[in-house]
């Protein structure tokens, strides 16, 4: 991937130094703010870190702040933090993907009469607060609503790499890709509508419906792929293929059977390997965002 094509975002966000893990002694336990939910692709993969890594997915979840328990909550300082330039080689790379998301997601919202709000993207070690409670390294790299930010250990990568088997550099911004698209979904009023249809529906219609979502940001990450493709020519031979890989890797059955020896459709919240293959095709081959609702197609 020519990824030094792209200008390098200013919306990072780098606590990697922070002593602690980002202060996480004043987060009272690691409640959600103000009554919010953390959002469904926090919760999407807390389920796929614990197939990875044998977690208990209610257990990341209680750590975040009981989503859908009524229960009180405490607040979390959600003030910015400084953004400052990554100087090592991971660190350029993160903020020069985050920089072509930023670049064609401007475009788009443009070409449809409104304005893209950027993401900020915060690096982090171990565990950080975030406005939808503790992050931690075992839940992958996710966005969180409350505060419009999307968070990644770098050691992702490795279990990515090592564990998962899907290595090299177009994989990887795939990864940043896939969860600034839930930052789309949110932009769009998505993200809210999937909250109130949680409260309206059972556990396996909730599933399915998350499993449109994440197909969607999915989608949107073949978006961005073709819009930057065609200003930047970020491809070289084998990129797709590591994307359509990464993505194979992380489908729900692909996870199911490695972690459990079985499949269980009723629980898959991401989709399958093949769904998400085809959906991240869907949006690198049209650059459309109307060709990503999976939410009116009639099978996913």
């Amino acid at each position: 991937m020519k990824w030094e094509n792209n200008r390098q975002s200013d919306q990072i966000e780098d606590r990697r130094s922070d002593p602690g893990g980002g202060g996480l002694g004043g987060l009272g336990g690691g409640r959600r703010v103000g009554g919010r939910g953390i959002g469904l692709g926090t919760i999407a993969v807390a389920l796929v870190a614990g197939w990875i890594f044998g977690i208990n997915p209610m257990t990341i979840l209680g750590v975040l702040g009981g989503v859908g328990d009524g229960a009180p909550t405490a607040q979390v300082e959600t003030t910015q933090g400084p953004t400052q330039a990554p100087t090592d080689d991971m660190g350029k790379f993160v903020a020069a993907v985050l920089g072509g998301t930023e670049d064609v997601w401007d475009q788009v919202f443009q070409q449809a009469g409104a304005q893209y709000q950027k993401p900020r993207l915060v690096l982090f070690r171990g565990a950080t607060p975030t406005a939808c409670g503790t992050g931690q390294s075992a839940m992958g790299p996710f966005y969180c609503p409350g505060d419009q930010k999307v968070y990644i250990d770098l050691s992702f990568y490795d279990t990515l790499r090592r564990q998962l088997g899907a290595p090299g550099d177009f994989a990887q911004a795939y990864v940043i890709a896939h969860e600034v698209g839930h930052h789309v979904q949110n932009l769009m009023g998505i993200t809210d509508q999937m909250e109130q249809a949680r409260r309206r529906v059972g556990e396996r219609e909730y599933n399915a419906l998350s499993v449109r979502l994440e197909l969607q940001a999915d989608c949107f990450a073949g978006i961005w792929a073709h819009h930057n493709q065609k200003s930047r020519a970020i491809l070289e031979p084998g990129d797709v293929d590591e994307a359509l890989n990464a993505a194979a890797a992380i489908g729900d059955d692909a996870l199911q059977r490695k972690s459990q020896g079985q499949v269980v459709p009723d629980s898959f919240t991401h989709g399958t390997s093949a769904q998400r293959q085809r959906w991240f095709n869907t949006g690198l081959q049209s650059g459309s965002v109307q060709s990503c609702d999976t939410f009116k197609s009639g099978s996913v």
